[in-house]
């Protein structure tokens, strides 16, 4: 294989869209709140927070086999590292390299926001390694979902409004939390394909303490929790229900995520529900934005 395919696919781009579409929510509302937008510190976000993704994407890589958790049986997406494609120290690199650009991006989001921004720029880069890295990785405990509702749905959403306010409103919070429930979703779909490989390597993701059918209770809550707490938004009348357009495919992922068996099916499902989340934050931005 290319060394450029091996990377591309290291970096795992059907899921980059959960990082960059929290930022389009946050500024959305701030456009909603105040009727402007600065591009650049959006632009300069939306890059930041995908690299952050990038780098933690490639640290769970190397961080996996290196722990010896992607093993040959593994049914999840082919990774790099494990096939040889790259050597987990290339990829270890690659990730710092990409933290690095995500840093000079903060560079000039901190001249715009001050430490607020600062916070949750190293916040997300420390919890970006801590994921498969260091002593106790989050990724092997039950909190990844957690973690993955604070820093792609509250800490996103709110830190690009705060970019483009200097402020911070409950609706910005309220829609952040949309956002972040649709986000751990992701993690959910990846922690239940992988749960028998995972429990047995002793990683305990929340789908191994759970079980599968909780997890599968746990997918359904996730997914249709965004969509009942549409309603209060109220201040945006009927333009609330915007989001709704995306419930079929939310409906239909529920379907196959009950029905199908644990396996490659589930990378496909897994693709999906990143896109159903870009969906939902797209719709909702336009619903505040028109």
């Amino acid at each position: 294989m290319k060394q450029s395919t091996a990377w591309f696919l290291a970096c795992r781009p059907k899921t980059l869209t959960v990082s960059i579409a929290p930022v389009a929510v946050g500024s959305a509302v701030a456009w909603h709140e105040h009727g402007h937008l600065l591009w650049l510190p959006l632009l300069a976000a939306a890059l930041g927070a995908a690299l952050i993704q990038v780098g933690t994407n490639l640290f769970n890589d190397a961080g996996d086999f290196l722990r010896g958790t992607d093993t040959p049986t593994r049914t999840g997406p082919r990774r790099a590292t494990a096939e040889g494609w790259l050597s987990p120290q290339a990829v270890q690199a690659g990730a710092w390299f990409a933290f690095a650009l995500a840093f000079l991006c903060g560079i000039y989001l901190v001249s715009r926001g001050g430490w607020p921004i600062a916070a949750i720029g190293l916040c997300s880069l420390a919890a970006g390694w801590a994921y498969t890295g260091g002593p106790r990785p989050i990724a092997y405990g039950p909190l990844g979902e957690f973690f993955v509702f604070i820093f792609f749905g509250l800490a996103a959403v709110g830190g690009s409004y705060y970019l483009q306010t200097i402020d911070l409103s409950a609706t910005a919070l309220f829609a952040a939390m949309l956002v972040g429930i649709h986000a751990a979703a992701v993690i959910t779909v990846n922690n239940y394909r992988d749960r028998d490989g995972d429990a047995a390597n002793g990683k305990n993701t929340l789908a191994v303490h759970l079980g599968r059918p909780l997890t599968r209770g746990l997918y359904t809550v996730e997914i249709l929790a965004p969509y009942a707490l549409l309603p209060l938004l109220s201040g945006l009348g009927w333009r609330a229900l915007l989001p709704t357009l995306s419930l079929p495919l939310a409906l239909f992922l529920i379907r196959r995520f009950h029905r199908e068996p644990p396996g490659p099916a589930f990378n496909g499902i897994l693709a999906a529900t990143a896109a159903l989340q870009l969906a939902f934050a797209l719709l909702l931005a336009l619903a505040l934005v028109i």
